[in-house]
């Protein structure tokens, strides 16, 4: 997606890469998936707080290709905390005009969740009010790889000339791409680096590294974060006079 005006005041879309829930419970002696459900509960406190605080788009890294790496006993409880998050709020995100889409590969996932993924993408389609888009199972290397892949497959097909490829035509095969790029990533625990999340997209963003865990992360953490973006000059690479 193109840049955007550097005179803007606050992100339209914010990415959030959201650590820090398993040494949230480690640290009060707690088993680590009580930090993840402790987590999913800042997720609808976030979510619910974005219209107002004049966020549109919300991208959440909530599993990555890499966490499967993770004990199974996490892993198998983390995919059943998606699976009861989904169901019970998704009556909520509709009502609320929360408009649902989920990027990742999907097929490694359980069908039960998959199923349950794409219902509620399908009901809240309409839905217009913040855009809130879910990183599961998602590796943005993996994700810039497969559009490669398409891009030589249209070039195979005598579709598309290969010098003719720009940068464009590669950010138009992402998943993300009828959605602006992140004005604003934010990571919280205290970690600085991205994780494979939204290379491509997040070229230009902002970056927030906050050492608050995710668990304790709320809505008044968000707005003195994004109050501090307004103070930001955003040059894309160019010289401001």
């Amino acid at each position: 997606m193109a840049a955007k005006d550097n005179r803007q005041v606050g992100p339209e879309h914010v990415a959030i890469i959201m650590d820090g829930n398993g040494r949230w419970a480690t640290r009060r002696g707690l088993p680590r998936l009580r930090g993840h459900k402790a987590g999913s509960g800042r997720v609808r406190e976030i979510v619910r707080a974005c219209p107002d605080q004049g966020v549109r788009f919300l991208t959440l890294f909530a599993f990555s290709t890499e966490n499967w790496r993770r004990a199974r006993t996490e892993v198998v409880g983390l995919m059943a905390l998606f699976r009861r998050h989904l169901r019970s709020e998704a009556d909520e995100l509709f009502d609320s005009g929360v408009r649902v889409r989920f990027i990742g590969e999907r097929d490694a996932l359980n069908p039960r969740l998959q199923t349950l993924m794409a219902e509620l993408e399908d009901r809240t389609r309409d839905n217009d009010r913040l855009h809130l888009t879910i990183a599961l199972n998602y590796g943005s290397r993996n994700e810039i790889a497969r559009a490669a892949a398409r891009l030589a497959e249209a070039v195979a097909r005598g579709e598309l000339n290969a010098k003719d490829i720009t940068a464009d035509h590669l950010g138009c095969q992402l998943e993300t791409a009828d959605i602006p790029d992140p004005d604003l990533v934010i990571r919280t625990s205290g970690e600085t680096r991205i994780s494979n999340f939204l290379l491509w997209q997040s070229a230009y963003a902002e970056y927030e590294f906050t050492p608050v865990l995710w668990p304790d992360f709320s809505a008044d953490h968000m707005a003195d974060i994004l109050l501090n973006f307004g103070t930001r000059e955003r040059r894309f690479g160019a010289v401001l006079t």
